[in-house]
């Protein structure tokens, strides 16, 4: 078996459960995997996936309380989709870019397989609400951006890992004070799967990061201005705080990159 292929086997899989599956059959045959970084792979329109939730504007995603049962379950839902979201944006830099080094696909199926366990964790806790993927409505945000960055590894690495992921870092914490707040058995078992989330992603958008410089180093790109560039020519979102600057340090941001996040 082939990573880069199975990647996008995975990536078509439209049932949630077969896709988490077959992430974990990958990296269970991970040590076997042959790797092939020359072929330019045929691209599907977009990632397989259920026919609900029903995919709306950001703006038309109702607001809810999370200190009632319902706002509660739709809080969870909104992050298993981002979880869901991030299993194929993760195959799709698997599978997407050739001629990238091994390890660079070895990276990628590593986080597709953890985003793989969060969206698990997130879809039982739903369950345990009462609720299944799919309950709510959800909105395109994130896809959006890898469809945006679909020809360029260079702003995929900086955009989707080094924006959007990042900023997950940073509003975790604060989700997790808001859930502290509502202080029920359900709402603390929440906490303790984002504190493992939380983890994991700072990883995630390590590699990011890392893959990112290599990038720009290869092709002699400032970081910093490419990613400014990157990010003016595909939509990227404009950052707000507060900031989770432990987490992104760790994540390997420079303390150029920190000192230059907005303060408003």
């Amino acid at each position: 078996m082939e990573l880069r292929h199975g990647a996008l086997a995975a990536f078509t899989l439209d049932d949630p459960s077969a896709k988490v599956a077959a992430v974990q059959f990958l990296w269970d045959q991970r040590a076997a995997l042959q790797i092939n970084a020359q072929p330019v792979l045929d691209a599907p329109p977009q990632p397989g996936r259920p026919a609900k939730p029903v995919l709306i504007l950001p703006k038309d995603v109702p607001r809810r309380s999370p200190y009632t049962p319902e706002g509660h379950a739709a809080l969870i839902h909104s992050i298993a989709h981002i979880e869901f979201n991030a299993i194929n944006l993760a195959l799709d830099a698997a599978w997407r870019f050739a001629d990238m080094p091994a390890d660079y696909y070895r990276d990628w199926l590593r986080v597709a397989f953890e985003e793989s366990q969060h969206f698990t964790l997130l879809a039982d806790h739903l369950a345990a609400l009462g609720h299944g993927y799919g309950d709510f409505a959800a909105h395109d945000g994130l896809w959006t951006m890898a469809a945006n960055t679909r020809h360029d590894v260079v702003a995929r690495m900086a955009l989707v890992p080094r924006t959007l992921e990042a900023r997950g870092l940073d509003a975790t914490p604060i989700i997790q004070a808001k859930l502290r707040k509502v202080g029920s058995l359900q709402a603390l078992q929440a906490v303790e799967i984002l504190d493992t989330i939380l983890r994991e992603e700072v990883g995630h958008v390590a590699i990011g990061n890392h893959w990112y410089h290599w990038l720009c180093q290869r092709d002699g790109l400032d970081s910093v201005c490419f990613h400014a560039e990157a990010a003016l020519a595909h939509g990227g979102p404009r950052l707000k705080p507060p900031f989770n600057l432990t987490a992104r340090k760790l994540a390997g941001f420079t303390q150029q990159e920190l000192d230059e996040l907005p303060t408003t």
